[in-house]
């Protein structure tokens, strides 16, 4: 690959610097709603219902000029929209009403190494020595900073850290799966449509398990999930779209790295979460565990 036009390269690098930013405070604006008395199927509702018609409009900008989608394409849209959207944000949202967001953005961030071991269990992958070093500090750190957490709220932080590993694990294996819808319907493309199947997935939820009268909540939380669905949600995915395309996906990765530490420092600022060299060395041990499994090797030369 050759080296990317220094033009390219600022943008691509603040792109995906802002995207991951962008990303990470998700779980702040989460963690904020949840303090107006709403609950995870609810305030998931009311994300996926403003995103929808983002997604959709991706979707379509994304298919113009391409083929119609097969019956085995919707059918293999509707499944990953499902595990990779759908389920791993609920799971994920639910996990935030037990957690800190500092411990859940370091917990979600373990999805290379989780992708690793899932190449390994289902393709039979062998993971090398480096990817071996790396995995083991990423686990570490997250232990260690669930151990901190769970020395003050035990049940509750064991719990909400089993369901953000479960989104994890749920969006490790869309990854894994969806590599060759990727390769027919591109990246852009698929993205819309399975995240507009996790709409559906999060509305027809709210519908049958809450009354509607649980659509009445305070405006906090409408100016809330408005935010979530658009700067956290739709605007970074193309933010780390466009990276991608400029610096590849490598970099990118890379440069994703500042999303746990942003979340960090908007935990402590913004919602009063502690700050303590637990959760330092925690964080520290997850980003050289996650570099050293995404870093590319070196060509010899």
């Amino acid at each position: 690959m050759s080296a990317a036009h220094p033009k390219h390269l600022t943008s691509g690098l603040l792109l995906a610097a802002a995207g991951s930013m962008a990303f990470s405070g998700k779980a702040i604006i989460v963690k904020l709603a949840y303090r107006y008395g709403v609950d995870a199927v609810t305030l998931l509702m009311y994300r996926m219902l403003f995103a929808m018609p983002l997604f959709v409009a991706m979707a379509w900008w994304a298919g113009r000029g391409k083929p119609k989608l097969t019956g085995t394409d919707l059918r293999g849209i509707v499944g990953l929209g499902f595990i990779g959207y759908y389920l791993a944000s609920f799971l994920d949202f639910w996990g935030l009403d037990y957690i800190s967001a500092s411990l859940e953005r370091l917990i979600l961030y373990l999805n290379p190494t989780l992708v690793l071991v899932l190449g390994w269990l289902l393709y039979g992958k062998k993971i090398n020595h480096r990817q071996g070093v790396g995995m083991a500090l990423s686990y570490a750190g997250v232990l260690l900073v669930f151990g901190h957490e769970a020395s003050f709220d035990g049940a509750n932080a064991a719990w909400g850290a089993l369901l953000v590993l479960g989104s994890a694990i749920s969006y490790a294996t869309y990854l894994s799966y969806s590599g060759q819808m990727v390769q027919r319907l591109g990246s852009l493309r698929l993205a819309g449509w399975a995240t507009t199947v996790a709409c559906v997935f999060c509305l027809g939820q709210f519908i049958l398990l809450r009354p509607l009268s649980n659509a009445l909540v305070a405006p906090e939380v409408i100016w809330l999930s408005l935010l979530n669905a658009t700067a956290c949600t739709a605007v970074p995915v193309l933010m780390v779209m466009i990276a991608i395309e400029r610096i590849g996906a490598g970099m990118t990765a890379q440069t994703g790295m500042i999303g746990p530490m942003s979340t960090l420092l908007m935990g402590v600022f913004i919602l009063g979460e502690p700050f303590n060299m637990w959760i330092l060395a925690g964080t520290a041990l997850v980003l050289s565990g996650v570099y050293s499994v995404t870093r590319m090797p070196a060509h010899k030369v």
